[in-house]
């Protein structure tokens, strides 16, 4: 059997295998966040193509915090009966979900949240001057807003959270020199830029006790000149560890980074799993399992990378849009390599209100008809 389709556990979560399915934005809550049943029947396909480990697709704690349309939001208890149902869709398939806890921060949609967008320090070339300062109180209330949500989830059965703190969301932006500006205990050093973090870890960690699964998502770098280098990416890494942090999945790049960005293409080999060097080094420095986003497309390039010890497990979001039976088909025998252009076409849908889905999977579709 090959290593990818082990048992293994994240702080007591036992998963069947080393595959996660990757925070993905689909487009198709309500316009108030709540979780609606075309997304519940989204995730029992992915638990029924036996993807080890869900993570939703990010989910803001705050309305202040929404970052698009039709987003999952966990910022009230009234959300909590559809969230229900996702997860005895995913359960009744056998599979493990945890959600994703978000803030967009400066890329906060005003006109979707009615509410200016919470800035660490102003940043004149990604948002208007009308953003709000977070004031130290309001960093506090900030980690107490992240802690209130977990426990939510907690509450209507999910197997874990994972905060997010990649791609230019809120967490990310303490994190980085080009976004953090600030002259406080909130800024200066990485340990400063880390506070916020820690402090919203700690916040969680409150909420859900000790043996509750808390996972993050890290940015390795910005892909920004002046932003999160990789050296200052291990230096959170290792806090967040010594806080008590259950898993890492390491990632790169932010909203306005270009081809930096997080979606990138992927046709080849060579350009597959390309946060690669930096799970390595997050990998060889840290001793919390670790999760490899960006660009897997074959069983083979992941079982490698098992192998030669660059992560524990291999995260997956734009494969799973167009198969999410990819898993299971990998499982079965067909390691054929991932159907996914990485032509980034699906998201499109998402924002004319359509919901995510693979165009170009439809076109074919259309054509064979």
């Amino acid at each position: 059997m090959s290593p990818l389709f082990e048992t293994t556990e994240i702080k007591g979560m036992q998963l069947v295998n080393r595959f996660v399915r990757s925070a993905t934005w689909e487009g198709m809550a309500t316009e108030d966040g709540a979780c609606t049943p075309r997304l519940v029947e989204v995730y029992r396909r992915l638990a029924e193509g036996q993807v080890g480990l869900i993570i939703t697709s990010h989910a803001y704690v705050r309305k202040d915090g929404q970052a698009g349309n039709f987003q999952l939001g966990i910022d009230d208890d009234r959300l909590k009966d559809g969230f229900r149902h996702m997860v005895e869709a995913v359960h009744e398939s056998k599979g493990k979900v945890v959600v994703q806890l978000a803030h967009a921060g400066i890329f906060t949609n005003s006109e979707l949240s009615g509410r200016p967008p919470l800035v660490v320090s102003p940043v004149e070339q990604f948002a208007a001057a009308s953003g709000k300062n977070l004031t130290e109180k309001g960093v506090r209330e900030l980690a107490v807003s992240f802690g209130k949500a977990a426990k939510r989830a907690k509450d209507v059965g999910f197997d874990g959270v994972q905060l997010h703190a990649a791609h230019g969301y809120l967490m990310s932006q303490f994190l980085s020199p080009v976004f953090n500006k600030r002259t406080d205990s909130y800024g200066g050093a990485v340990e400063n830029r880390a506070k916020a973090l820690i402090e919203t870890l700690g916040e969680v960690r409150a909420a859900v006790g000790k043996d509750y699964p808390v996972l993050i998502k890290l940015n390795s770098e910005d892909g920004l000149e002046g932003g999160l280098t990789l050296r200052d990416a291990l230096k959170v890494g290792s806090m967040l560890q010594e806080a008590g942090i259950d898993a890492i999945e390491v990632s790169g790049g932010t909203l306005v980074s270009g081809r930096l960005g997080p979606s990138r293409g992927t046709k080849s080999e060579e350009r597959e799993a390309y946060f690669r060097t930096a799970s390595k080094a997050f990998k060889e420095a840290l001793d919390v399992p670790i999760i490899l986003v960006g660009g897997i497309r074959s069983p083979s390039l992941a079982e490698k990378l098992l192998a030669e010890g660059y992560a524990d497990y291999f995260s997956m979001s734009r494969p799973l849009i167009r198969e999410p039976e990819l898993v299971k088909r990998w499982a079965s025998g067909d390691r054929s390599k991932a159907r996914c252009l990485s032509d980034n076409l699906c998201f499109g849908p998402g924002f004319e209100g359509k919901g995510v889905h693979c165009v170009t999977e439809e076109k074919e579709k259309e054509k064979k008809a």
